[in-house]
């Protein structure tokens, strides 16, 4: 008998799932941020096909019932079912959130790019506003601007426009650096050498290089934005009639929730905030593999 011979179609390759898994295995840091926001979103998805969102408002169900079977989660002073205002807090500031990181992340790619590739007079201009907005504390800004306005026209979108206000400039230095060093590469060189344009050479040539450091930029705005719009709620300047996380830790704040026996409270939208932050740091941490070339590992 003679051995059995192979030719390379007999071998199966690996499917893009299973690479994407193997990584996931790899990188931990990314694939547990993953799972957990999965988890959240799969959360936040049935809970607003299955449960009434008015219920997440004022007088809708009985008050300050501790968690039961009609009561999962419990309700508070107000008579809010606190089930329905998790999963309608979670939306919110989820919906804040994207919004916020995804001004910021395009405005800072936007400026980034000019800023980098035509350099001159329009870098000096955008590195100079950028170095001399930098050192303002943000959150100063953001309460300034919160506190100066009515708290009837203080809305989502309202709240998502003031959290991004300042949120672009970290991804303008981040992607102005990038595309310093990645303009001086050969292949742009030769790509100049070849007549093309520079609209062609920044969306043909050098973004889908930056993608990313686009990614990890977004993730990072993305929590920054979470955060920002988590303390300004928890300060009483949110929009108060939404049952933003930080709403109604701010709420259980101002009836003394811990010291009236009522602890479901404000330990719910604070646990569901730190699976939330913490998913946005670690697949943060996790992107910086595919971002960083010193640290990448391949299959």
């Amino acid at each position: 008998m003679t051995a059995a011979t192979f030719s390379s179609t007999d071998v199966l390759q690996p499917s893009g799932l299973q690479l994407s898994l193997r990584y996931l295995r790899r990188n931990k840091s990314l694939g547990i941020g993953v799972l957990i926001l999965v988890g959240l979103i799969a959360f936040t998805a049935i809970g607003l096909l299955t449960i009434d969102p008015h219920k997440a408002y004022p007088l809708s169900a009985a008050s300050k019932k501790a968690p039961s079977l009609l009561y999962p989660f419990g309700t508070d002073f107000f008579g809010r079912n606190l089930l329905a205002a998790m999963v309608v807090g979670m939306w919110q500031t989820a919906t804040i959130g994207v919004i916020a990181g995804g001004l910021g992340t395009f405005i800072g790619v936007i400026l980034g790019f000019v800023s980098a590739y035509f350099g001159g007079w329009i870098d000096s201009l955008i590195k100079g506003i950028c170095q001399i907005l930098t050192p303002i504390p943000v959150l100063l800004i953001q309460v300034v601007v919160a506190g100066s306005l009515d708290k009837r026209d203080v809305t989502i979108l309202t709240m998502a426009l003031i959290v991004v206000m300042l949120a672009w400039m970290g991804p303008t230095l981040v992607i102005r650096s990038q595309v310093l060093t990645m303009k001086e590469r050969q292949f742009v060189s030769v790509a100049k050498l070849s007549g093309v344009g520079d609209i062609e050479i920044i969306f043909k040539e050098i973004l889908p290089n930056l993608l990313p450091f686009i990614a990890a930029a977004f993730v990072a705005q993305v929590f920054s934005a979470v955060f920002a719009s988590f303390y300004l709620a928890v300060l009483g300047l949110g929009p108060l009639r939404e049952p933003l996380l930080g709403n109604t830790i701010w709420s259980a704040q101002t009836q003394g929730a811990f010291f009236n026996g009522w602890w479901w409270w404000p330990i719910e939208p604070a646990v569901a905030m730190i699976l939330i932050l913490g998913s946005l740091a670690l697949i943060n941490m996790g992107l910086d593999e595919l971002a960083n070339p010193r640290i990448r590992r391949t299959e």
